[in-house]
């Protein structure tokens, strides 16, 4: 990582920096330090970034919860070009670290094809000049996880062409890239050949607790973002007998998402700043294990520890608590069996803090099929009706007739719009 762009002053000097740019320019960020803490500065002032990665969430909603930047995956999302992306930002006072997307080593790319190379340099070029000069631009991010299962390094030296690219024809913005994990081999990768980044950013579940020892191990002493964290990954939980993952339950997850904060983002003086993941709702494994939303738009406790790390206060309106789905007396770590056509009985405590009184939706859903890696887009599976005779936290379930993994979903939302969830896995012999 370049230092060119790194103020090792002991303290900042805002007298140094430049001023804060024309509304319809940009605002110049650079990388500096505040005592001894690493920080950005925007427009001359500190800016401590309250992230989350938001691609098709309640932008509106991020901001009055406490939010004031977010991420993307990349610059064109498929419902709103980079520009409506960057003026809706401006119109709620956020800023965007935006990500522009390369193509990685395990969706088939090349990196020893230099015409190709050539080419997405082309393409990131045309981008940049396309957004470098909007007001709610933050900082650049040269791809998302390249390394998740590559072989080739030369993924690297063509990160840090695109970083050279930026730092010549836009000097107001830094450059990163979003590493999926982190230890001493890509410390030395990125060292050796993409020095021309100004930062790494690392993205890590539910092994970030795991984060100070990983950076002390690389001896990483450059600052540095958590680009994405949150919910203990599907691939880091214990599983049933048949490799079903095991899912915690909505109170469980915002829990984590304190301990994580807490152990691994509050107290590094060198992390300049953290974007939690998903501010929305998506498919991935299941539909409610990453995002911090439910389909309907419920909002669910992870939101509300996020605002209260974010601001100092919790909402008036907290989200309910959920217990774990006892299936025939049993939890999922129970790996659960039932007959076809079995009849049993399933039972969860849902309370809410407010004591309003909770509606509760029970459904059945075919187990997901998916193996596919790096969060790339999986098939919702099906849902199975007529299975759930319910009465608010108890319920009767009929098994499905035919043989085959499913899976037993609870809902509850209270009248102010949130939401908690649990599931348990069930196979059928």
């Amino acid at each position: 990582m370049k230092p060119s762009k790194l103020i090792r002053a002991s303290a900042l000097s805002l007298a140094a920096t430049a001023p804060l740019a024309h509304a319809d320019g940009p605002v110049p960020v650079t990388l500096g330090k505040d005592g001894e803490r690493h920080v950005l500065i925007r427009g001359g002032e500190p800016y401590e970034v309250r992230g989350a990665g938001v691609e098709f969430g309640d932008k509106a909603r991020f901001a009055a919860r406490g939010g004031n930047s977010f991420r993307t995956w990349r610059t064109d999302n498929g419902e709103q070009t980079g520009r409506e992306v960057l003026d809706e930002a401006q119109s709620l006072g956020l800023t965007v670290l935006m990500c522009i997307e390369i193509t990685p080593e395990r969706k088939g790319f090349d990196y020893d094809d230099e015409d190709a190379v050539r080419r997405q340099l082309d393409y990131a070029k045309a981008e940049v000049m396309k957004y470098k000069d909007h007001p709610a631009l933050l900082a650049w991010m040269i791809g998302n996880e390249p390394n998740l299962f590559f072989e080739n390094p030369k993924v690297f030296d063509a990160i840090d062409d695109i970083a050279s690219m930026i730092d010549e024809v836009d000097p107001n913005h830094p450059t990163t890239t979003a590493l999926a994990g982190f230890d001493e081999n890509l410390a030395s990768l990125i060292e050796t050949r993409a020095p021309a980044l100004d930062f790494v950013s690392i993205q890590m579940y539910g092994d970030i607790v795991n984060l100070p020892q990983r950076i002390a191990d690389a001896g990483l002493d450059e600052p540095y973002m958590v680009t994405e964290w949150g919910a203990v990954g599907h691939w880091e939980v214990g599983t049933t007998a048949w490799d079903a993952p095991i899912e915690q339950n909505s109170t469980d997850k915002a829990d984590n998402y304190r301990k994580s904060h807490e152990v691994a983002i509050a107290e590094d003086p060198r992390i300049l700043g953290n974007y939690v993941f998903l501010w929305g709702q998506k498919q991935e494994r299941t539909p409610t294990w990453y995002g911090m939303f439910l389909e309907d738009g419920s909002s669910t406790a992870a939101v509300d520890t996020m605002e209260h790390l974010w601001t100092g206060e919790w909402p008036a309106n907290r989200a309910p608590t959920i217990t774990d789905i006892t299936l025939d007396g049993r939890t999922a770590v129970d790996s659960v069996t039932l007959a076809p056509g079995q009849s049993v009985t399933a039972s969860v405590t849902s309370e809410d803090p407010e004591g309003e009184p909770l509606d509760w939706r029970w459904e059945v859903m075919e187990e997901s099929q998916a193996d596919q890696e790096g969060g790339d887009r999986e098939t919702i599976p099906q849902v199975i009706p007529g299975l759930v005779t319910a009465d608010a936290g108890t319920a009767e379930l009929t098994a499905p007739t035919t043989p085959g993994a499913y899976r037993l979903f609870v809902y509850t939302h209270d009248d102010g719009g949130n939401a908690a969830h649990a599931n348990v896995p069930f196979l059928v012999r």
